[in-house]
């Protein structure tokens, strides 16, 4: 169970500073456990891979919610990109729904030539956390060619 507030880090041989540096870098970047050890040797602190797993396990869930928190919200105007792509030499559409701030909602690539319909990408956003609510404006860009 996760217990709110600050992490405790006493009775651990590391400074709280590293040991929560290690934790971020794990849970805010694709990196391994090994990887995060190297990062960590780079900067002349020595750790096992373990230990690191071993942190993440007890404070991750902690910072993992905190980053999350975080993560800009979708907001409540949005609008769909269409444009064409190659994937393995064949040219599909690229479909991104995109909210006023830059921020990319839902990202769809149809194993068909086009969807159906402008709705099989819009109604649900992929990214957790994000509110579902109907777009104030709605526009679609044609692909220039």
């Amino acid at each position: 169970m996760v217990e709110s507030g600050s992490p405790s880090y006493r009775g651990f041989r590391f400074p709280a500073e590293i040991i929560s540096h290690a934790v971020w870098l794990y849970h805010r970047f694709p990196l391994s456990f090994r990887e995060v050890e190297e990062l960590l040797l780079a900067r002349g602190v020595i750790v096992s891979h373990e230990t690191i797993r071993q942190w993440c396990d007890r404070f991750g869930p902690q910072y993992a919610a905190a980053l999350r928190r975080r993560r800009p919200q979708a907001g409540d105007k949005w609008h769909l990109d269409e444009v064409f792509i190659k994937v393995n030499g064949v040219r599909q559409y690229l479909w991104r729904a995109v909210d006023q701030d830059g921020n990319v909602l839902d990202i769809l690539v149809p194993t068909s030539a086009k969807p159906q319909r402008e709705a099989d990408l819009a109604p649900v956003p992929a990214r957790p956390g994000c509110r579902p609510c109907s777009p104030r404006t709605f526009s679609t860009t044609t692909p220039s060619t």
